[in-house]
């Protein structure tokens, strides 16, 4: 049986997972890592890529920066998350907010240890990305489209440290980047749709709250349709294995998504959209594995 103290500090740590967002840190690394064997380096050996100390330093620094941005994140948006998000909020605050900024400065700092390792450009790469978000989380989040569209590039920046690293300009690169952006720009503008209350109540400039939800429904179903054209785009015109099944599924979801879309009024339905997209993604990061199914046995 676990004492009283063991049981607080065990809660602090599902608190401080949770403020951290740790099972999206794990995703993106996951991402990261296949991403290298099979798109960015897929002419290296495999345990060439994973045994790459270089690489993991800059996974450990993507991943440190990033959970040093939910941080400041959740730090800026206690109030707004209280509203929208009242039990999770209750799990984050066992974890005091100076304990917080302290982990934040202690991460921030660890990413720029591990990146200097690679080189000094990397250390000047994730100083500006640490800037960036802490800059999103303080003034452009509240901004009506520009918040939506930094916050979709900030997500796919470490996949972008990866690409500079690699020095790979393959055109299916971009084409894959395009539908990642894309789909993320379609979550980011569903989160507010989701989260429009707490928004209202604070003040924060998001596009439901300056331009209405109709015109947020006209804005996610051009940014949907175009994401099905560049999945479209990338079965047809690129080598991608079997991978053209979470394509065709991921179109399927899409139009999915419209239909429910326009059928949405209340804060349920809009997590459901979210949802969608988050799967969408995660399983975006599953099928990469897809692209070559004997490229492991190949490249051992």
């Amino acid at each position: 049986m676990l004492t009283r103290r063991q049981k607080h500090i065990l809660l602090k740590f599902f608190s401080l997972f949770s403020v951290v967002r740790g099972y999206n840190i794990l995703v993106v690394v996951i991402a990261q890592y296949l991403a290298s064997v099979y798109i960015f380096a897929h002419n290296k050996p495999v345990k060439a890529v994973l045994f790459d100390i270089n690489l993991l330093m800059l996974v450990l620094a993507s991943s440190a920066t990033i959970a040093a941005g939910y941080i400041i994140n959740n730090f800026y948006d206690s109030e707004k998350d209280l509203i929208n998000r009242p039990r999770k909020t209750m799990l984050d605050r066992l974890v005091s907010q100076n304990t917080k900024l302290s982990f934040y400065f202690v991460l921030n700092f660890l990413a720029v240890v591990c990146a200097s390792y690679v080189s000094f450009r990397a250390v000047v790469f994730f100083a500006l990305y640490i800037f960036a978000i802490w800059l999103y989380s303080h003034r452009l989040k509240k901004r009506p489209m520009t918040g939506n569209l930094v916050s979709a590039i900030l997500t796919v920046t470490p996949f972008f440290a990866i690409f500079i690293y690699y020095q790979n300009f393959e055109l299916v690169i971009f084409a894959h980047a395009i539908f990642l952006f894309l789909l993320v720009s379609m979550r980011e503008l569903t989160k507010d749709l989701e989260n429009i209350k707490g928004d209202f109540a604070l003040g924060y400039k998001t596009v439901p709250v300056v331009y209405g939800e109709e015109t947020s429904k006209r804005m996610l179903s051009v940014l949907a349709i175009s994401t099905i054209i560049s999945g479209i785009v990338l079965i047809l015109f690129f080598k991608i294995g079997y991978m053209y099944y979470f394509f065709y599924v991921s179109i399927a979801l899409l139009v999915l998504f419209i239909l429910i879309l326009w059928r949405s009024n209340k804060k349920l339905h809009y997590l459901l959209l979210h949802n969608i997209l988050k799967f969408i993604i995660v399983a975006g990061v599953v099928s990469i594995l897809l692209i070559d199914v004997s490229v492991v046995l190949n490249r051992l």
